[in-house]
This record gives C-alpha cells, sequence and structure tokens, in this order.
C-alpha cells in the first residue's frame, strides 16, 4: 500500500459544489473573487445547495424559510445557562447545542431528501442563533431574536449587540460569510461527510464537522492571529516580534496553505475590508501590524497569509469577541457542509480506508503470571 500521510493529494471522491484549481477557488463554477464582491451570502447558500444561483422568487423563498426557522427552542437557551461559562470555550459550547438541536426536530432520524434538505434550512438559520445566544447568555445579558426583515449577515451583528449594524459592517460581515462558505474537501467538510456516509443524520454530521473546526489547525487559525497582535500591541513592535519568532522557527499563523502555492484568493478581499473597518473604527494599528508582518512573512519564508490572517482585524473592528471568530466560521461554513452530506446521501459509499501496520510481527500470548 502506498502510505499518504494526511491524506495529502489524495482524490477521494466526486464533487459538484467546489473547486480548486490552479490558485483558483471556484462554488459551482463561480469565481470567488465574483461572489465575494456581488453575492449575498443567501445567494451562495442557494448556489452550493442547489447548484445553480437562485431567482428572485426562489431566492425570495429561501430568505422566507430560513427567517421562520432562526428561532432557537427554549430548552436550548435554558441549556446554555446551564454551561460552566467560565471554562467552555464557544467552540466547545456549539458542538453541544448543535447536538441538542437534533433532539428537538422531529424529522430528526427521517433519512428522504425531503427532510433533510428541511432539516440542512433549519441547522443554517439557527447556527447564527445558536452563536449569539451562548455570547449573550455568558455574560449575563437575555439574547436577542432574530428579526424576520434581516439578513443572516445583519441579523448575526443585530442578536449580538442589539445594535441596527452600519452598511459597512454588514458589506464586511457578507463578504467573510462568502469567502469562508465552502472549500472542496477540507478537514471538516470531509468529517462531515466520514459521518454521514455511515447514513447517521445531519445533525451528527454538523456536530462532526464542527468537532474537527474546533483545531487550532483548521478554524481556530484567526483567533490565534488576533491574540498575537493583541500581544504585539504596536506597530513598533511588530517587526522585532515576527523575527524573534522566526528565528525560534514558531509557527505564525494565518500563513500558508495545504493546497494553496501563491496564495489564498480569499484573503485579498479581508484585506481591503480591514483597511477601511480599522481605520473607521480608530484601531489603524491593527491593520498596519499586519501588513507589516505579512511582509515580513512573504518574504522571508515565501509564505503568503490566508483567509484567516485580515479575518481576525475585520472581526475585531466590528466589536466580536475573539473567541466568537471560529464559531463565525461555522455559521459560513455549516452551508457547505450541508450541501457536501446531501451530495453525499445522493450517491453514498462508507468512507472506510486503510492504514498501514507498522507494529511488531505475529506474537503468542503470555499468561499474565509468566510476563517479564
Amino acid at each position: 500500500m502506498t502510505v499518504t500521510r494526511g491524506l495529502e493529494g489524495v482524490v477521494a471522491t466526486t464533487s459538484s459544489i467546489s473547486s480548486i484549481i490552479d490558485d483558483t477557488l471556484t462554488y459551482v463554477g463561480y469565481n470567488i473573487d465574483d461572489l465575494a464582491e456581488n453575492a449575498s451570502f443567501e445567494e451562495v447558500i442557494y448556489l452550493l445547495w442547489h447548484r445553480k444561483l437562485p431567482t428572485k422568487a426562489q431566492l425570495d423563498e429561501l430568505n422566507k424559510q430560513l427567517a421562520e426557522n432562526a428561532e432557537l427552542p427554549k430548552e436550548v437557551i435554558e441549556h446554555f445557562k446551564l454551561y460552566p461559562i467560565d471554562k467552555v470555550h464557544p467552540m466547545g459550547a456549539l458542538r453541544t447545542a448543535v447536538s441538542l438541536l437534533g433532539l428537538y426536530d422531529e424529522e430528526a432520524d427521517l433519512m428522504d431528501p425531503e427532510a433533510n434538505y428541511r432539516k440542512a434550512v433549519r441547522l443554517q438559520a439557527k447556527m447564527p442563533t445558536l452563536v449569539t445566544t451562548f455570547a449573550r447568555v455568558r455574560k449575563g445579558l437575555e439574547p436577542i431574536a432574530p428579526r424576520k426583515d434581516l439578513g443572516i449577515a445583519a441579523n448575526f451583528l443585530y442578536m449580538l449587540t442589539g445594535n441596527e449594524p452600519e452598511p459597512i459592517a454588514i458589506e464586511a460581515f457578507n463578504k467573510a460569510l462568502v469567502l469562508h462558505a465552502d472549500h472542496e474537501l477540507n478537514a471538516s467538510t470531509f468529517t462531515a461527510r466520514v459521518c454521514v456516509a455511515t447514513l447517521s443524520d445531519v445533525y451528527s454530521g454538523i456536530t462532526s464537522a464542527i468537532g474537527a473546526l474546533k483545531g487550532p489547525l483548521h478554524g481556530g487559525a484567526n483567533e490565534a492571529v488576533m491574540n498575537m497582535l493583541t500581544e504585539i500591541g504596536s506597530v513598533d513592535r511588530a517587526e522585532s516580534y515576527v523575527r524573534e519568532k522566526l528565528a525560534n522557527k514558531e509557527k505564525i499563523m494565518g500563513f500558508g496553505h495545504r493546497v494553496y502555492r501563491q496564495g489564498d484568493p480569499r484573503a485579498k478581499h479581508l484585506k481591503v475590508m480591514s483597511e477601511k473597518l480599522t481605520k473607521l473604527t480608530g484601531k489603524p494599528e491593527y491593520y498596519e501590524m499586519s501588513t507589516l508582518i505579512e511582509g515580513i512573512v512573504t518574504g522571508e519564508k515565501n509564505l503568503p497569509p490566508n483567509v484567516d490572517f485580515y479575518s481576525a482585524s475585520v472581526y475585531d473592528s466590528l466589536g466580536i469577541d475573539h473567541d466568537l471568530f471560529t464559531p463565525i466560521f461555522a455559521v459560513s461554513r455549516v452551508s457547505g457542509w450541508l450541501a457536501h452530506i446531501l451530495e453525499q446521501y445522493e450517491n453514498n459509499r462508507l468512507i472506510r480506508p486503510r492504514a498501514d501496520y507498522t507494529g511488531p510481527g505475529m506474537q503468542k500470548y503470555v499468561p499474565v503470571e509468566l510476563r517479564d
């Protein structure tokens, strides 16, 4: 057997959802640059699930379905209040809450395509509400119910703060959601497909995906980037900080990518929003530090920034707690996870790779009293 650690370069399935070819990311054949500049996140959800952009009527219907399903069962809200708030990371809370949602869905174990689609709508609609509700409950604040007149990006910011978000904040957050929506067969998406390939249910698949996203080598990088910027503190300390890290062969989070070689095509869009928002919110030093760090790391190590690097300062400028950055990733990526889960069900085969055994050869059992 040929062993490929991390399955790098291994083609595990066929998919019509997204592609990464020659450092170009597309969703169903649409370049990510085109979608990031022009599409709403809701349009992208429809695109990933139906493999085509919606008509006005189809988009209106999806928006209506999402709005009608955005509220949480009161039992889930009460459950948040039982969590050890001072110890639990929001990703742990989100993983548990999504699993809990499945207990309150009467269709949770129905496996026909129509029921699975309805569950996809419910999960997509409720994911922003889960994150914002936990964010408020842990601070002793009352949750804010979603508004039916707001899209996902605006609603998330509204439910988090209770304030009507500014247009530039909605634009930035919508752009971030579009950029994170899908990314071919990444670790969390592959985890979701492996899970549901056993014919487990949609809620189990999304819970599994969140577990994979929780790891700092996948979804936690933007939180780590913001922690680094906070630790540096000022532009004049950035160069010495980064050069010391590089000299000690320490990893600088937010750079490089397993798939892209010439740079992550999503990063440039968030870099533009970072410059605008940090200036607007009186924190231009975060953008300035970021560009300085980018210049050093890319120049010294030939590692361009990935999507996580500038998303950190964008989210911080929107007033979002740093440990909510990865749950926001999940708010977006659930659209892609659900697309892949539905696709897996359509043409399922159990995913069961092999391992190249490297342990000892054949051994003979020895009774415990005779063992050395």
